[in-house]
């Protein structure tokens, strides 16, 4: 009924129509009794509809999907990779620093915003995604198998607006949740992320043997890609409010990093290798001592992780 009174009331605005006595005096008529209608107890049901549809677009401008500290987040992350593989696809400049019997190197290269910046080549036995679910999907697991690592803490950032509770499970600690074996290391659960690709973490980093370098600790927001057949594990420095500089530690920064996996050319089922390391580990370290302990930290990792994935295999085949 009230988009036909709207017709009819804008067919008597033109001045040929209104002449027509008959049509005002039906015009009128029709108002009169919409008016009436619509000022009746109870909504009709277009009204109805209209608010219900007024309601609902209301809570969709009122929704934000991410806080503008996520936001944030997502954007270092996004920024840590694109640097990341700027400064990858530049091949010149780069000068050993070590090779290891197996093939495994680290390269270096001066840039001028940054400092100096290191990159691990190797060639993996183990499929990308292999490799990227256990960096990323098993990320807060590291202090098990990588001797650098004493603790990382992913701060998992769901969205929803409640408070999610913290569960720490300490080696040989008893309760609900899995069994931890004894280990120098602790295991810290995912507690937070960020959107589906992006990780805000605390990771503390043992001092190196001697004690030349100092017990350190990070905290990085990692953007974690998948392009094609290539995975990305990229990241930079951070602030986290709930984890200021602690006791007994340096506060290092780091940044851009990132890990590149894509299929070997040769063999599929392999992995190159590529990670792409910048750290500033403050303190008054000689500039040799670094170097040599940043390069150094590289190759062992990457014996390190093919140790963990050939004992993840061997685990695999006995469950069989």
């Amino acid at each position: 009924m009230l988009p036909a009174t709207f017709k009819l009331c804008a067919g008597i605005s033109y001045g040929h129509v209104r002449s027509m006595t008959g049509l005002r005096k039906t015009a009128m008529v029709a108002i009169n009794h919409e008016m009436k209608r619509l000022s009746g107890p109870g909504p009709n049901r277009w009204i109805s509809q209209v608010r219900r549809r007024s309601s609902l677009l209301s809570g969709r401008i009122e929704e934000t999907p991410y806080s503008e500290a996520e936001i944030s987040y997502m954007k270092q992350g996004e920024e840590a990779l694109q640097k990341s593989i700027s400064i990858l696809g530049d091949q010149s400049g780069w000068k050993m620093e070590t090779e290891a019997e197996n093939g495994d190197k680290v390269l270096s290269k001066m840039l001028p915003d940054i400092g100096k910046v290191f990159k691990l080549e190797v060639v993996l036995d183990q499929r990308p995604d292999h490799l990227y679910g256990e960096l990323v999907g098993n990320m807060e697991k590291m202090g098990e198998w990588n001797p650098s690592v004493k603790q990382v803490t992913v701060r998992k950032v769901i969205h929803t607006r409640t408070w999610p509770r913290t569960r720490t499970f300490e080696p040989g600690a008893t309760g609900p949740g899995p069994r931890v074996r004894s280990s120098p290391f602790r295991l810290i659960p995912i507690l937070q992320r960020v959107g589906p690709d992006t990780l805000v973490t605390h990771e503390m980093a043992a001092e190196t043997p001697g004690n030349i370098v100092g017990p350190r600790d990070f905290v990085s927001v990692r953007c974690a890609k998948r392009r094609g057949s290539t995975c990305f594990l990229a990241g930079m420095s951070t602030n986290h409010p709930d984890m200021p500089e602690q006791k007994g530690f340096v506060r290092a920064e780091n940044g851009p990093t990132c890990i590149v996996m894509r299929p070997s050319a040769e063999d599929p089922n392999k992995t190159r290798f590529t990670w792409l390391l910048s750290i500033d580990l403050k303190g008054w370290i000689p500039k040799a001592v670094v170097n040599q302990v940043l390069s150094q930290t590289q190759v062992d990792f990457a014996q390190h992780l093919r140790q963990r994935m050939a004992a993840s295999d061997m685990g695999a085949a006995l469950a069989c």
